[in-house]
């Protein structure tokens, strides 16, 4: 008989089949705590058909300037959807390191306590600005030549 989590046990994310009995992959604990963020974190709101409100809308982040106000109002986005959706944590601080920004990348850093545990934890989300940014296509002198790298 498996013993039942204090703090839950839920889907791994993203959802993972063990290939020997085709059941689901499970976590518990900790582990569901921070995948249960990085859900939050990456789920726009409207997402989900049955849970539309469900989520953190860190789209509008893309194509805006980096600015004081901006990541202000991210940093508040981000606490009220995980003050809504993760009852489990008190969330401590959030930080956004836009140090890498002209790279194409924001870290968003959690540190958040464990309400059960009275336990401390953290957890860095990348947020990616820019998609396919350092993508190299190679220039073909021909169709012919195209068709025979692929």
């Amino acid at each position: 008989m498996e013993t039942q989590s204090f703090l839950g046990t839920g889907w791994s994310f993203p959802p993972t089949f063990d290939h020997i009995t085709g059941t689901v992959l499970m976590v518990s604990d900790e582990e569901d705590i921070q995948q249960s963020l990085q859900i939050i974190l990456g789920t726009r709101p409207g997402e989900r058909v049955m849970y539309p409100e469900f989520g953190c809308n860190l789209d509008i982040m893309l194509f805006e300037p980096l600015t004081t106000t901006l990541i202000t109002e991210v940093r508040d986005i981000i606490e009220t959807a995980i003050t809504y959706y993760e009852p489990r944590i008190e969330l401590i601080q959030v930080d956004i390191d836009t140090n890498n920004a002209f790279e194409g990348l924001v870290l968003i850093e959690l540190d958040y306590l464990i309400r059960a545990y009275n336990s401390r934890y953290n957890l860095v989300y990348p947020y990616y600005l820019e998609e396919g940014a350092d993508v190299n296509f190679p220039l073909f002198e021909s169709p012919k030549q195209l068709v025979n790298n692929f």
